[in-house]
């Protein structure tokens, strides 16, 4: 038990040495996020969509 307390009692204190982020910091972040996956999901769809596009033409 005793074991269990410390466990906790460390996260505790490793929570509370973390630094958040502050609402400005959070958008920009999630606006970089969104960008990030919106790219490639247009890079893996046009990968795709050539790929798909040459095996109908060669087999």
């Amino acid at each position: 038990m005793k074991k269990i307390v410390k466990f906790f009692k460390g996260i505790k204190k490793e929570i509370s040495r973390v630094r958040w982020p502050n609402k400005k910091e959070m958008i920009k972040y999630s606006i970089a996020t969104i960008i990030f996956i919106l790219f490639f999901a247009l890079f893996f769809y046009g990968f795709d969509a050539i790929v798909a596009m040459l095996m109908e033409l060669f087999g």
